[in-house]
């Protein structure tokens, strides 16, 4: 078996002309607990959580990770009848009679929370929008995408008093339906993307709005977490001052409720998004950009001593900034259906983690704003996890995240681009050729990626993959994702992309949708505690080998 495998690879260095890349897991080395930072999920329409693609999506986000899922969506306290359309929602929470006396009613809010409750997710509450009664300028007030010309709902309220009850109402609500130890867990986080149109109001008045939210929660539920301002990628210097006015704020400004210094501040969110781009007919991903947004706010939130222990969550963590935008009409956005898609997100999750470590920070989430869309055709570009029920290739990768458990150990790779160059340039060159790998309780995990920003037809990678600090015999199991396996949009493309598959279609296409062994599993040698693996990876491809005894 040896033999034929250093052959195999021997022949796959000759047609790449390429040294294969050097892996090397040391077992007896621990980094510190696995962070299941990827196990955060979002998305534009909250009125999609109920239906039955909803529920099922939701059911497998929250079996393929080890601790509870957290899932945030907008519009939760929009106004309208609950009707679903993208980049749209309501749950018409907050009204008034015809005396101006509020009316709670939180029918829809419930149906959402309780799928998530259902299956032990957890909502990370986004707070937000603005109900059409409070708002200070309601009209017009539906979004209609892509016309984008409702505006009512971004607007600050006509009376931030009544707006502070809506929230204290809301948290009281929740506490009696799912009891305080439950609703202490969750996160409240004030509104999305406060620095850009979202919010029709000043930064100040965005400070406002956090100072009569914070004090609403915390008089309903003294122990809850609240924070903010889930502002866009700080690389932008525009959106950079924003987070830093209102850590600013936080830490010493005057409170608009209290008349004290500061406000309640229990996390950090901010957003972080990658910049495709079409490049000589071929889509080029922009890694180096999500990761310029996740340095310069750590480094802002560093400038801060009273919050640098703080927990950070990526409240948005993607590729780029709109899920709803189909590659049909944004051809950038053709890396969704493939190999790229979770290439990319197995590279920025294991880079975020190293900038953390570098920056001291305290990464707590990685939030995909990827979900799924009803009414729309098979795999039809949009940025989601699954279409019409069937498992895209990019949620295999959080299948594979969530087999990395116990503690992360070290490990060396030759091919590693690095988080700094990342940062400064991109994985325009030589791919990154990198790992992360954890150990458990009998069992190690060890996930190696190729990716490029470039979607080219490349080599394969050789790789050469050395695990030490091992007993004396072992179980390897060698998972992939790659255009062969855990693949249904390969799979659905071989059928003649049926736009109404048959039931028989259907089923093999959830077939393919799941994570699926390279080759059959097999027993192992560990010759002075050490294994040698050795494999070809293909561009834009995730392995996930996983190590039993």
């Amino acid at each position: 078996m040896m033999r034929t495998s250093l052959a195999l690879l021997a022949a796959i260095c000759a047609l790449s002309a390429q040294p294969p890349v050097e892996i090397r897991v040391d077992a007896s080395v621990t980094l510190g607990p696995v962070k299941p930072i990827y196990s955060y999920f979002g998305y534009d329409e909250p009125n999609y959580t109920y239906t039955a693609n909803g529920k099922k999506l939701i059911g497998e986000l929250a079996a393929l990770s080890p601790v509870p899922v957290q899932i945030r969506a907008h519009h939760m306290l929009v106004t309208g009848d609950g009707t679903p359309a993208l980049k749209w929602g309501s749950t018409n929470a907050y009204t008034e009679d015809a005396g101006g006396k509020p009316v709670y009613d939180w029918t829809i809010v419930d149906r959402i929370f309780d799928t998530y409750e259902a299956v032990k997710a957890k909502p990370f509450v986004e707070i937000g929008f603005m109900p059409e009664a409070l708002s200070t300028n309601p009209q017009p007030y539906v979004v209609n995408w892509p016309k984008n010309d409702g505006k009512g709902w971004s607007y600050p309220p006509k009376d931030y008093a009544r707006w502070a009850e809506l929230v204290r109402q809301w948290v009281l609500h929740e506490v009696a339906r799912y009891g305080k130890a439950e609703v202490e867990t969750w996160s409240w986080e004030l509104w999305n993307e406060p620095d850009i149109s979202y919010w029709r109001g000043t930064p100040e008045e965005y400070d406002k709005l956090y100072d009569y939210t914070a004090d609403a929660i915390k008089r309903a539920l003294p122990a809850a977490h609240v924070g903010g301002p889930g502002s866009t990628g700080p690389a932008s210097p525009r959106a950079d001052a924003f987070l830093k006015q209102f850590l600013e704020h936080c830490a010493h400004g005057d409170n608009a409720v209290t008349g004290r210094k500061g406000a309640a501040l229990d996390f950090i969110s901010y957003h972080a998004k990658g910049l495709p781009r079409v490049v000589e007919g071929h889509v080029r991903m922009g890694l180096g950009k999500e990761m310029s947004d996740v340095a310069r706010g750590m480094e802002t939130i560093n400038e801060f001593p009273e919050f640098r222990a703080l927990p950070i969550v990526l409240s948005e963590a993607d590729p780029e900034g709109c899920a709803a935008c189909s590659a049909r009409e944004h051809p950038e956005n053709l890396y969704r259906n493939g190999t790229m898609y979770p290439s990319y997100t197995a590279a920025a999750y294991a880079n975020i983690l190293k900038l953390a470590d570098s920056h001291h920070s305290n990464m707590a989430g990685m939030l995909t704003w990827a979900f799924e869309f009803e009414g729309f055709p098979y795999f039809d570009g949009f940025r989601t996890l699954a279409t019409n029920g069937i498992d895209k290739p990019v949620l295999n990768v959080f299948r594979m995240l969530g087999m990395l458990r116990g503690n992360r150990v070290k490990v060396e790779s030759a091919g590693t681009a690095g988080p700094d160059a990342i940062v400064k340039a991109g994985v325009r060159e030589a791919p990154d050729v990198d790992a992360l790998a954890a150990r458990a309780d009998r069992e190690m995990s060890v996930m190696v990626w190729n990716y490029h920003d470039d979607e080219l037809a490349a080599a394969p990678s050789a790789v050469h993959l050395s695990l030490s600090g091992l007993p004396g015999k072992v179980l390897v199991e060698h998972f992939r994702i790659d255009e062969e396996h855990s693949n249904a949009y390969t799979a659905w493309k071989r059928m003649g992309s049926p736009p109404q598959p048959s039931a028989e279609q259907y089923r093999q296409l959830e077939a393919a949708g799941q994570l699926e062994l390279l080759k059959s599993p097999e027993w192992r040698a560990a010759a002075a505690g050490k294994v040698e693996l050795e494999f070809a990876l293909p561009r834009h491809a995730v392995s996930l080998l996983r190590v039993t005894w």
